[in-house]
Parts: C-alpha cells; sequence; structure tokens
C-alpha cells in the first residue's frame, strides 16, 4: 500500500478540505553500490571539514547560503519555518485557469490529493465543481521547507496536483547558442506536405502500458547474466547519426518504411495490407537513407523475470 508523504487542507474560499498527499509515480531506477575495485567492498562516504579534513557529525552540519567566497550567511530549520508558517499546512488556491492555458515546460512532479476521514464530500463538491468547469487550480503549498507553486486538477476518481517551476526558472529559447534562425528552419510546402503524410501514417491511440524503460530492461538483463557468469562482450560503439543530405529522400523512403511492402495474397483472392510502425519503420527508413553502410544491430535480449 502507498503511504501518504503529507497531510493538511486544500484552502478554497472559506471552505478548509482536509487531505493527504501521495506520489502520483514510483521511479524504478536501477541503483548501484560504490565499491573498492580490488577488495570488493563498499565504499563509505565520510563528510569531512574542507579545511581540517577531520569528519563532521550530521548533527553538526549547519545550513550556510554564500554572500562571497568563504562567506556564509548561517540559516537554521527553525528560521525557514517561521518565515510562513500560515502555509506549512495548507494548500492555498489562487486562480482557476484553463487548462490549455498552462505550457507542459512548467510541470515537474505529479501527487495525488485523497480526502483525509470526513472529508469526502466537501472533496467531491470541488472535484465535481471544478470538472464541470474545465478549470484548473493554481496553489501555493510548503513542501520539504519549500514553497511550491501548483495545478490541481480532476483526474477520473481523485484529484491530482502537479508542483510547476516557476516561470523565472524556465530558461528561455533566447538564451539557447545553437539556435538556427528563422531562415534555416524554413522547409518547401512539398516537404512539410511530405512530413504530414509521415506524422499521419504513424498516428496511433497514446498507450502508455505500450511504452517499456528499455535501457532499464537491458541493465537488469546485464546483471543477471553477469551473476550467472556470462563473460560481456562490449560491442563497437555505434556511429553518430549524420545528418541527412537528401531530406526529401529520407521522407519518401521512411514512407515506403511505414507502408510497407505491396499487399500479399492470402490464397482466397483478397489481400492484407502490411504495415510497420514505430521504431521498425525508423530502422527500415534508416537503412534505406544509409545503404548498407553497417552491420545490422543486435537484438536485445529479453529481460529475465527473476531480476528485480
Amino acid at each position: 500500500m502507498a503511504r501518504s508523504i503529507w497531510s493538511g487542507a486544500l484552502s478554497f474560499g472559506l471552505v478548509n478540505v482536509p487531505v493527504k498527499l501521495y506520489s502520483a509515480v514510483s521511479r524504478k531506477t536501477v541503483r548501484f553500490h560504490q565499491l573498492n575495485e580490488e577488495t570488493g567492498n563498499r565504499v563509505a562516504q565520510k563528510r569531512v571539514d574542507s579545511q581540517t579534513g577531520e569528519e563532521v557529525a550530521y548533527e553538526s552540519i549547519v545550513k550556510g547560503y554564500e554572500l562571497g567566497r568563504d562567506r556564509y550567511v548561517v540559516v537554521r530549520p527553525d528560521e525557514l519555518d517561521a518565515l510562513d508558517p500560515e502555509r506549512t499546512r495548507t494548500i492555498d488556491i489562487e486562480d482557476f485557469v484553463e487548462l490549455s492555458q498552462i505550457d507542459p515546460v512548467y510541470y515537474d512532479h505529479p501527487y495525488y490529493l485523497v480526502p483525509d476521514k470526513g472529508a469526502a464530500k466537501p472533496y467531491g463538491l470541488l472535484m465535481e465543481a471544478m470538472r464541470r468547469s474545465g478549470k484548473v487550480a493554481i496553489a501555493r503549498v510548503v513542501l520539504r521547507s519549500k514553497e511550491q507553486l501548483v495545478a490541481i486538477r480532476p483526474a477520473g476518481d481523485v484529484l491530482l496536483m502537479e508542483t510547476m517551476i516557476f516561470h523565472d526558472e524556465v530558461v528561455p529559447t533566447d538564451a539557447l547558442d545553437d539556435l538556427p534562425a528563422q531562415g534555416d528552419l524554413k522547409a518547401s510546402d512539398r516537404e512539410v506536405a511530405m512530413a504530414e503524410q509521415l506524422i499521419e501514417s504513424l498516428t496511433s491511440e497514446f498507450e502508455p502500458g505500450k511504452y517499456h524503460d528499455q535501457y532499464r530492461e537491458k541493465v537488469l538483463d546485464l546483471v543477471e547474466r553477469k551473476a550467472e557468469g556470462e563473460e560481456i562482450a562490449i560491442p563497437a560503439e555505434a556511429p553518430a547519426p549524420a545528418a541527412v543530405p537528401d531530406l526529401m529522400a529520407a521522407l519518401e523512403a521512411s514512407l515506403a518504411a511505414v507502408k510497407g511492402p505491396a499487399p500479399a495474397s492470402d490464397g482466397n483472392g483478397s489481400s492484407k495490407p502490411a504495415r510497420e510502425t514505430g521504431a521498425k519503420a525508423k530502422r527500415g527508413a534508416k537503412a534505406t537513407a544509409e545503404g548498407d553502410a553497417g552491420e545490422a544491430e543486435p537484438k536485445a535480449s529479453r529481460p529475465r523475470s527473476k531480476a528485480k
């Protein structure tokens, strides 16, 4: 069972809705430990004084804000908590906006808001009102001693709260050094039409369950094979993809790969069209555009179910 990580109240006008907060995601990261290669023992990391070299006990460590080189102001946890005590246990709704007005670049981490005991009715009232209006609530809350801007919206039978990036934390595009000039981004109408055909050919319903963390699966498979004593051969590094010299030829090859070969007869006079999508179409287009310049990529091993 999931455990709540915070509890407080969702403040909506003069209505306070007691809620609990749960993380909406559970990262499945492969974790490694640092080992001494010679002994196989784990390496312990110690906190040491940068000047004396002596180890510092955890309870003796404080936060310091750097004013200049080797000049710090020490700030203690109780001083930070006292800055805005009324917000520490409330999620204060400030505005309601259209979902389409929020650029996804502002989203950070999703959480579920669940009603606490006795709060089901006001929670359901707010959720249904938001669902009918189509609006998203913008609010503020203090989590882990940091004020967070959040967006709250109905998601099925629960309210979803997503922490957001503040506007001054988003890197503006004009700060990017390698962004090409507008003239260099211009494509011909024919090229755009061909690209639109390719997009249409690859369009499907979004099914999140069909996408897997393939790198994580390969890492777990590697770990299991090494644990079983298998010798691992390191393949040669693949060359970096080169720029496509003929854009139209690459688009045409991509469309041909998506459409596949001519329909094959099933023996009853009818035919069944063959269609490649996704990575298969991409690989086919790449092979057509680049020719037989390299060997085929080896098929990745299927991860064994017992690897956790």
